[in-house]
């Protein structure tokens, strides 16, 4: 890869795809994003045409929320006491026996497991508890083995914006095919479509070089001290909690995703084909955002840009609730990821900045928590309010929450109000 421009002045935006063991691990990453969104995409637009009730589109998250957040904390300690590689890879060999029995439940042998009159739609919740179980081990695994594929620290804010790049431009790859394939081959097609994916993604982690544990500080903690230890870093720390819970909140309150199948089969009236559209719409905004902050990163005044853009992204979400027109639509959601790559940038490089090497599986767990599970939770949320409210107000409600939120954070963190991510200037050399 040629020198840039860039690279020459000191500022190398393609420091971190330099490096080969780091290019393997985002591309198998990647693969694995393609297959979970392909395969999230297909649960809820089959759960969704089995039931026709937003509300079983909101317990597909809790499902996963509930046994991601049981072991979440487990899992962080033990990334932090076994190899990362290992776990990463029994986590996504589970997730491909979880996509192979989803494959098989809809078969021609297996639907009729799901009709009313026999087991109903449970056994695909079943299978989403099982997943849920080991995405709770692989965040955490995943999040600390990153950094420990790259040569020193300098080419850690790089990297991690990268890592959310392809992550994103995965996501926008996912649900255009998810949407694509059920449209034109069917749900057991997708299914195996995303299956293979998951069988490329394994291959090609198990490929990458085992790092060993970085050393520890200290003694050797228990179960409990090791636990005790990571929560009482995030809460003693105003700049990670900050971070973390304006994330939080935004994606429990500000999330519409879990409501896109209501949306584009009885308001825009797209199909399964503009679903996937829809789907894919925000992570193509933050696909975008995230190649443009490789060239230009956020330093000066970051903690303000991004409250801005947190608010921003509550906003975009209400105007996406009334609106009625399918392209205008794609825009808006366009909107929210671009607002919303920037969040999830600077809470990361954040974590990766000021978490020590040995915790970072402890802090991740935490991560995973506020975060990762928010997600699903918040696409429970989405569906108890569509329920009560109806889906346009649900999702209003939770667009103007994100709003508020943000107002009492820039309040109450002036630590994160005032972040300022410029690197420090050499000191001048004395005579």
């Amino acid at each position: 890869m040629p020198q840039s421009a860039a690279s020459r002045s000191g500022h190398d935006p393609y420091a971190a795809l330099r490096l080969p063991e780091f290019q393997r691990f985002i591309s198998a990453r990647a693969l694995f994003v393609v297959a979970t969104r392909v395969q999230g995409l297909v649960v809820s637009w089959q759960l969704f045409k089995l039931t026709g009730d937003p509300w079983k589109l909101g317990l597909i998250g809790l499902t996963e929320a509930i046994p991601s957040i049981a072991v979440s904390l487990y899992a962080g300690h033990v990334a932090d006491s076994v190899k990362r590689k290992n776990i990463i890879v029994t986590a996504v060999a589970v997730l491909l026996l979880c996509a192979a029995t989803l494959t098989l439940l809809a078969s021609p042998a297996g639907l009729p497991l799901l009709s009313k009159d026999q087991l109903g739609t449970w056994p695909i919740y079943a299978v989403i508890f099982v997943s849920g179980i080991a995405r709770g081990f692989l965040g955490p695994a995943l999040f600390s083995f990153m950094p420990q594929l790259l040569p020193t620290k300098e080419h850690l804010a790089n990297a991690v914006t990268w890592n959310s790049t392809t992550w994103q431009a995965s996501s926008v790859l996912g649900p255009v095919l998810g949407g694509y394939l059920i449209a034109h081959a069917g749900v057991a097609s997708a299914y195996t479509v995303s299956t293979g994916l998951l069988v490329l993604a394994l291959t090609m982690f198990g490929s990458l070089t085992s790092r060993p544990l970085p050393a520890r500080m200290g003694e050797r903690l228990d179960f409990q001290t090791s636990i005790l230890s990571g929560l009482q870093f995030i809460f003693g720390n105003q700049l990670v909690l900050a971070a973390l819970s304006l994330d939080l909140f935004a994606v429990l309150f500000g999330g519409a995703v879990a409501l896109l199948p209501v949306f584009a089969e009885d308001i825009l009236k797209v199909g399964a084909a503009g679903l996937g559209h829809l789907e894919a719409a925000p992570a193509v905004g933050s696909v975008l955002m995230a190649v443009l902050l490789t060239y230009f990163p956020l330093r000066r005044f970051a903690g303000r840009k991004l409250l801005w853009a947190v608010a921003g992204f509550g906003l975009a979400t209400i105007c996406f609730a009334l609106s009625r027109n399918f392209w205008l639509s794609l825009v808006l959601l366009f909107l929210t990821g671009v607002f919303d790559s920037v969040s999830v940038i600077v809470r990361s490089t954040l974590l990766h900045t000021f978490t020590p090497e040995h915790m970072k599986g402890r802090v991740s767990a935490v991560n995973n928590i506020f975060i990762g599970s928010s997600n699903e939770i918040g696409a429970f949320e989405s569906g108890a309010m569509a329920k009560w409210l109806g889906t346009t107000a649900s999702v209003v409600f939770g667009g103007t929450m994100t709003i508020l939120v943000v107002l009492f954070t820039a309040w109450r963190a002036d630590k994160l109000r005032e972040l300022d991510m410029t690197p420090a200037k050499p000191a001048e050399p004395t005579t």
